[in-house]
């Protein structure tokens, strides 16, 4: 198993951000501001989504790595750090999901 984590992935991202976008895709997505930023999020969510649902492996997890790459950079973006989504993560540990679920309201 690879000792690589998210908060390195989070660390990568910031220090690409900073660069020229001539230098770094990170920084040529960062330059083109949230709405680009998310579009490729969503498209990365659906191809994730069919690479489940088509049953490979190798592509689900070369889709997953996309995603979560560009869920980052989205984060970054919005100036939210990884640390808060872990907080919010850790704080529904504390109940079943069917109970979260339950107290959120209705959109």
């Amino acid at each position: 198993m690879s000792e690589f984590t998210l908060s390195d992935l989070e660390s990568r991202v910031a220090e690409r951000a900073r660069v020229s976008p001539e230098e770094s895709w990170t920084a040529r997505l960062v330059a083109k501001g949230q709405p680009k930023a998310a579009q490729k999020l969503g498209e990365e969510a659906v191809e994730t989504v069919i690479a489940a649902l088509g049953g490979d492996r190798q592509a689900l997890a070369a889709e997953s790595a996309d995603l979560l790459y560009h869920l980052l950079v989205v984060l970054r973006i919005a100036d939210v750090p990884l640390a808060d989504v872990f907080r919010e993560l850790e704080r529904r540990t504390g109940q079943s999901g069917l109970a979260e679920k339950a107290s959120r309201t209705e959109e």
